[in-house]
């Protein structure tokens, strides 16, 4: 059992609905606290009940804009840390800055760094987080980070629309061992997209490793940004006769021309979770979103009881 008193659970603003579906998993409210902004913008933050000793988890994905919902996300760790909150753990479904986890040219921070030290330093004691860009990024840390996956999610939606015999695909040869935990799970081959990035928002592509013709494709990534290489990728693999085409990823962050390209692209469905809001107006009709709530759910639960969470690796 946990040595902590009962789990309190605190919101920030970045992703309020999937917030409330964790809590409704749990079957638990969502602390009375107030996170709202002063007239000059600043973040404005008052909780109204005691947290003294409590098991707090705070639900905060550092997504777009970023600048906004990590700040929400310190001067959260700071009001509980000096509200004598007896364990804070941040739970950021999408890790922002991840992208940016090494020098790799000079006179650049390594931002994802830069975020793991501010965590800590505002009085974060553990991390949960899915399917960071770079796993290695749970080094930057000297506290427990929980590295989830969303496979398991995704799963259910790719077996949800009867793809038969699929190919798993990798739109980077970077996400080969992504791909390929897929293609075990589902029982499929694998193919690869083989890229050349021109700049951080500009790649060609340059050929398909494997057999696609006459197939059904599932291409899989950590994240969508502006669309451009995998709605490139399934192109290429329309080209290469590919048949239906599914993409399954778990981050949409939807910046720049994304939603149009996915719009536009040989995508039958784009498959992703909730772990960032999305503008009910502004989304591609082939969209299709499965929650990762009953995941971060479980792992809190887990956390709170001293358990286990390797079950929800599988």
């Amino acid at each position: 059992m946990s040595e902590f008193s009962e789990i309190t659970l605190i919101s920030g603003t970045a992703h309020r609905g999937l917030s409330e579906a964790i809590a409704k998993e749990l079957d638990l409210p969502l602390a009375n606290a107030h996170v709202g902004r002063f007239p000059d913008g600043e973040v404005d933050i008052k909780v109204n009940q005691d947290l003294r000793g409590k098991d707090v988890f705070v639900l905060q994905p550092t997504c777009p804009p970023v600048a906004e919902s990590w700040t929400e996300l310190l001067l959260l760790l700071d009001t509980l840390r000096r509200s004598s909150a007896g364990r804070i753990t941040a739970v950021m479904p999408y890790y922002g800055y991840a992208r940016k986890d090494r020098k790799d040219e000079g006179r650049v921070p390594i931002s994802a760094k830069v975020v793991a030290n501010t965590l800590v330093a505002s009085g974060c004691d553990r991390v949960v987080t899915l399917d960071m860009h770079a796993a290695q990024i749970q080094g930057f840390f000297d506290i427990p980070v929980d590295h989830l996956y969303a496979r398991p999610v995704l799963l259910e939606g790719i077996q949800a629309l009867n793809v038969d015999s699929p190919v798993v695909v990798t739109p980077d040869v970077g996400g080969t061992k992504m791909a390929r935990a897929y293609a075990k799970r589902l029982g499929a081959d694998l193919a690869i997209v083989d890229k050349r990035r021109i700049s951080g928002s500009e790649t060609v592509v340059e050929h398909v490793i494997g057999d696609v013709e006459g197939r059904n494709c599932v291409i899989v990534d950590d994240m969508i940004s502006t669309g451009g290489s995998i709605t490139q990728a399934a192109a290429v693999l329309k080209r290469a006769g590919a048949q239906r085409i599914v993409i399954a990823v778990s981050h949409a962050v939807f910046c720049g021309p994304a939603v149009q390209r996915l719009q536009d692209s040989d995508a039958e469905v784009v498959l992703v979770t909730d772990t960032i809001p999305q503008d009910p107006t502004n989304t591609p009709s082939n969209l299709k979103v499965v929650s990762v709530a009953p995941l971060i759910a479980h792992a809190i639960k887990a956390i709170h009881s001293s358990q286990s969470i390797s079950t929800l690796f599988e």
